[in-house]
């Protein structure tokens, strides 16, 4: 799933409705968002034929409690989603595009294969785009009270993007958290970075793949993209690694890895230019390990999930012609947010501060399960694994 930066006004909720599928709260919230959407300048047609009709879906609030990116485990994760026929799809499709990506490269400085990589990861290459109302979506996100404000913005862009391209709302399907077309772009993205690729007047991220490519190109240059520089790459650790610096807070010199023993999976030396990278272990010590660049942090505005990033990043390479993995992932159990917030209650118990528990395994609570690890003689990777649950006493 797209998902897009908030904007810098955030739009207010002036309801406080709970449970949407509660029908006095929904139509109570129905009648804010009616008013914020007059605040907004849209016009009287547009509300009465759009928000008088929208209804509850509670299917939706049900995935965006199990968004898997949260609970899958990185090998569940990554082997759905990078595979073989992916790979060879992309490079099928690189050749039956290569005029517009190769131009959309030298315009935008985003080489092809991220394109097609984050294409496939989307809507695997257009062949799904969502089928759910986007409005219906939305309105349901934002009467629910986890993050109102978020999807109140995002419901306000859906209604002027209809109204200014006049949009059927039958047209208007996409996931279930509103993303839309071949790329999955949020309201919000498609309002400010959605480009008329192929000069119909119209910039259509459902039926044009000429605009859904650029337009991916056109944010991802917009989100920072540095030509010239890959996402990252797979590394090995030496034996005795001592796993100090993980994740995006702990970003080094590339020659600060390099004198703390981690080569390329050749074998071969990092390459040492001026960049900073980051470490990171998805399944812990015992998996593949990871040096993310600056690029890798552009995915990461584009999807705030480092196993999404990997897989954008490890998908292009291979449709670029790379191998698999050196170290494939290893199996391990789905880590439910009940479990995890479970743990991270624990930790707080211990005096190790993680924050307030949501299950969410964040770089806080990578940090403080780190400092439990090394006080209990444990492999300090900051990864849950069983022997840590049971140090732990979590179920």
């Amino acid at each position: 799933m797209f998902k897009s930066i908030p904007l810098a006004t955030a739009l207010l909720l002036t309801s406080s409705a709970t449970l949407a599928n509660e029908q006095p709260n929904w139509a109570t919230c129905i009648a804010d968002l009616q008013k914020t959407a007059k605040s907004e300048g849209l016009s009287q047609q547009t509300i009465d034929t759009t928000l008088a009709n929208v209804k509850f879906v509670p299917r939706v609030i049900e995935l965006d409690n199990k968004q898997p990116e949260f609970s899958q485990s990185f090998e569940n994760y990554f082997t759905k989603r990078v595979t073989d026929w992916r790979v060879e799809q992309g490079r099928k499709l690189y050749k039956e595009h290569k005029v517009l990506l190769d131009k959309l490269a030298k315009e935008y400085g985003v080489p092809p294969q991220y394109l097609l990589a984050f294409w496939g990861l989307e809507t695997n290459f257009g062949s799904y785009k969502g089928k759910m109302p986007v409005l219906d979506s939305l309105a349901t996100l934002a009467c629910d009270p986890r993050r109102s404000r978020y999807f109140t913005q995002e419901l306000m862009q859906a209604l002027k993007l209809k109204e200014r391209y006049n949009f059927a709302e039958t047209d208007m399907v996409g996931s279930w958290a509103g993303a839309m077309g071949h790329t999955q772009f949020m309201p919000s993205a498609y309002a400010e970075y959605a480009v008329d690729g192929d000069g119909d007047g119209k910039a259509d991220l459902w039926n044009s793949t000429t605009d859904a490519l650029t337009s991916a190109a056109h944010f991802l240059q917009n989100l920072g993209w540095k030509r010239n520089e890959r996402w990252g790459r797979e590394v090995t650790l030496p034996a005795d690694f001592s796993y100090t610096h993980l994740g995006k807070a702990e970003a080094q010199p590339l020659t600060r890895w390099a004198e703390l023993g981690i080569k390329q999976t050749s074998g071969l030396p990092l390459s040492t230019p001026d960049m900073q990278a980051a470490l990171y272990l998805p399944s812990g010590h015992t998996g593949p390990a990871f040096l993310g660049y600056d690029n890798f942090d552009v995915i990461m505005r584009w999807n705030r999930s480092t196993f999404y990033a990997i897989a954008v990043g490890h998908l292009a390479d291979r449709i670029n012609g790379a191998v698999a993995l050196k170290v494939a992932p290893p199996k391990m159990p789905n880590l439910s947010r009940a479990r995890v917030k479970e743990l991270q209650i624990q930790l707080n118990d211990r005096g190790y501060d993680v924050g307030k528990p949501d299950g969410i395994l964040g770089s806080k609570s990578v940090k403080g399960l780190q400092a439990y690890q090394k006080s209990q003689g444990l492999v300090a990777d900051g990864y849950p694994d069983e022997s840590t649950f049971k140090a732990l006493n979590v179920k």
